[in-house]
């Protein structure tokens, strides 16, 4: 198979010197570190985010995983204006969310509409309208209640950012801190900004002898659905009061509607808050050198913060936790010229995840950044987001996020019933709340169903111990009776299948759709998976389950290639077929191989579409999925090709961010995946004798790692 140039090169944003890859005669192994240690100081300090000037695509962000803090260059939020339009100056939090005043009183059950699949019933799915009335409004309004909050902007008060210059400014991954040096109004100014590893506190230190003031400012949301959610000219609509002060303290309460929620601030000093314009609180520092630490929470508390020094501190201590005990990849021995860019962007990622995505919330796609699909979370997104963390050794990430399940059961019941199924169906598109948001899609996925499933797998791989059975096998159980119900028996081909759903691959229609393949396999996997979780419990295989799994569809073919559905014969020569994600190629690695597939159709499926896609149609998390597919049939230069792949929705930010497009600057699903697919490139999988089976053996990729689990 011939190589495309385009497959090869890097985004023209990040300078990179190399475009063609070198292919060896010589076959030389892959090798792990399993001689001498990873210096990881060194390989996390080598890819730390440096910014120089005014890049709005450049800021950086600090946080827990529950709570997270987005800075420009002067190390705060000073010109939240300014960078809304690039990687926005975010202060989010998992519990932080609004709801605008439902006057009309929608109901929920407004939102759904009858569809008749063929089961002999009528489904109700909660859909948007295009009939104008009462249930396109109501199904507007739950769509975008509740979203997500911008709890508040602070940053240096009335300064002018065409005053500012020497710009120098390090994102430290190592201690998990903003370092920033900037110089205004002839002051050299220094700020150090992290946030507190466990509560939702923003710490700084700053030296500024022109002792400039800091301003906490609070937007009101716009309820759009991808920006900063700051709507800085509705001050009529909210109300914000300092309920306390003090000399060095003050807590600010912020209402809107019926949401309300508290900033505890600290700072050095006997200086108190002043109130400025509008919802603007100001501190006056009185001396050059001083600090400040601002808490988030929904209810008001009396004690005073951690001091600045101590949550430095503790920040590092946590960060430096993180990356000596979990996994790292060192790709300095590599002498192919891509492997900087392909490192940077891994630990970059590495952090990112775990500051944006590591809440007791399923992350939304642009995590705790600013608001995308405003600021729900997608359950078909998860495993991009955190299946990662099981494979690096940050099991204990993952852990806090998957009870969130154990919240959700009722209503994902609630689905079940509606549409006569048994066990839970997994809602796509929600929020903490976990009621369904209104779709024409979203309502109609299905792929979303195994993720917990194959999550509480990695968890248990990681950690084989009956505590861990017994807190996901009952949510495993209904998933799998959801499942078992959801697949259609076919008496007159002898086969199990599914249908009435929108695939992965999401140009694909809900009423025409018969057996897509990602989803028949990830039901082989998942039900196999269910069962084998019962043997663990010491239960007897449920015998519905096997006949089901071994009775379902083969993957349907034509030509030798695979088709996007069983009812899709046009799939290559329409170009609906062949763009947004190439779902197909999930039924080999991010799933092991299962008898539905055939290998040789698999590989010649894999040729067309590495040749033929619509590439520039695609989304960050489809090169991972290209990646992977690639290493399980031993085509590791493709992989990497796929991964360094020169396409917009490719394209990695300074600050690590995937790139998608101008509405989604941030996507983080992108850097998840990415991770995954590196996890599998170097680990490997259960039964994989081969070393670094993703990369090629042509003596330019040394590739080292430590700490990496083997996927399934």
């Amino acid at each position: 198979m011939k190589t495309s140039c385009n497959s090869i090169c890097m985004p023209n944003y990040i300078a990179v010197v190399a475009t063609n890859l070198i292919v060896a005669a010589a076959v030389i192994s892959g090798c792990t570190s399993n001689t001498e240690k990873i210096d990881r100081y060194a390989l996390v300090a080598r890819n730390n985010p440096h910014v120089t000037s005014v890049d709005t695509m450049a800021s950086l962000t600090v946080g827990n995983g529950r709570f997270a803090f987005t800075a420009d260059i002067t190390g705060l939020q000073t010109f939240p204006e300014i960078y809304s339009a690039g990687v926005p100056l975010g202060t989010m939090s998992d519990w932080g969310w609004h709801s605008f005043p439902n006057k009309e009183d929608y109901k929920f059950e407004e939102t759904l509409k009858e569809y008749d699949f063929g089961r002999g019933r009528q489904e109700l799915y909660s859909v948007q309208f295009k009939e104008d009335g009462r249930n396109k409004d109501a199904a507007n309004y739950f769509r975008v209640n509740p979203h997500r909050l911008h709890l508040g902007a602070i940053g240096f008060h009335d300064l002018d950012i065409d005053a500012i210059s020497d710009i120098d400014q390090t994102l430290d991954m190592w201690n998990g801190v903003i370092n920033s040096k900037f110089a205004t109004d002839g002051s050299n100014v220094e700020v150090q900004t992290s946030v507190d590893p466990e509560l939702d506190i923003v710490a700084a230190r700053i030296s500024d002898p022109s002792r400039h003031s800091i301003a906490l400012r609070l937007p009101y949301p716009t309820g759009k659905h991808s920006d900063d959610a700051c709507d800085w000219d509705a001050d009529s609509l909210h109300v914000s009061e300092i309920v306390m002060s003090a000399p060095g303290k003050a807590i600010v309460r912020h209402s809107l509607d019926s949401t309300s929620y508290f900033i505890t601030l600290n700072w050095d000093g006997k200086t108190e808050m002043t109130k400025g314009e509008g919802h603007t609180y100001i501190i006056s520092p009185d001396a050059d050198k001083w600090s400040f630490t601002a808490q988030f929470t929904a209810d008001m508390t009396e004690g005073a913060n951690p001091g600045a020094n101590s949550i430095i501190a503790e920040a590092s201590k946590y960060w430096q936790n993180f990356w000596k005990e979990g996994g790292v990849v060192d790709f300095s021995y590599c002498t192919d010229p891509r492997a900087p860019e392909l490192e940077r962007r891994v630990v970059l990622s590495q952090y990112l995840l775990a500051v944006n995505c590591a809440g007791d919330t399923p992350p939304q796609e642009t995590g705790l950044t600013y608001n995308s699909w405003f600021g729900k979370f997608h359950l078909e997104m998860i495993w991009w987001h955190q299946a990662q963390f099981a494979l690096y050794g940050h099991e204990d990430l993952l852990g806090r996020t998957l009870p969130w399940y154990e919240k959700a059961e009722a209503n994902a019941k609630s689905i079940a019933d509606r549409q006569g199924f048994k066990g839970v169906r997994w809602m796509k598109m929600t929020d903490p709340s976990s009621i369904e948001a209104p779709s024409g899609v979203g309502s109609f996925l299905i792929w979303q169903q195994p993720h917990i499933i194959y999550l509480a797998e990695l968890l248990y791989r990681a950690n084989p111990d009956t505590a861990v059975l017994h807190k996901y096998y009952p949510l495993i159980e209904k998933t799998a009776e959801f499942m078992a119900s959801f697949a259609d028996r076919d008496d007159e081909n002898d086969r199990y299948i599914l249908k009435g759903i929108i695939p992965a691959q999401e140009t694909l229609r809900a009423a025409e759709t018969v057996n897509p393949p990602f989803e028949l396999s990830y039901w082989h996997f998942g039900l196999n998976t269910a069962q084998k979780w019962r043997e663990r419990m010491g239960l007897e295989r449920n015998p519905e389950w096997d006949e089901i799994s071994n009775g379902l569809s083969h993957l349907a073919a034509k030509d030798s290639l695979y088709l996007a559905a069983e009812t899709a014969p046009q799939t290559y020569e329409d170009v609906r077929f062949t763009s947004d994600h190439m779902a197909v190629l999930g039924s080999l690695g991010i799933l092991p191989a299962s008898p539905l597939a055939d290998p040789k159709i698999l590989n010649n499926t894999f040729d067309w579409i590495y040749d033929n896609w619509n590439w520039d149609k695609t989304w960050g998390w489809d090169y991972p999925t290209t990646a992977m597919c690639a290493v399980r049939i031993g085509e590791p230069e493709k992989a990497v090709n796929a991964l360094l792949m020169d396409k917009r929705t490719n394209t990695y930010l300074p600050n690590g961010h995937n790139f998608q497009d101008n509405r989604l600057r941030c996507y983080l699903p992108g850097n998840g995946g990415l991770l995954t697919a590196i996890a599998l490139m170097t680990a490997g999988w259960d039964g994989c004798e081969i070393e670094n089976p993703g990369f090629p053996k042509d003596g330019t990729w040394d590739v080292r790692w430590e700490g990496i689990k083997p996927l399934p």
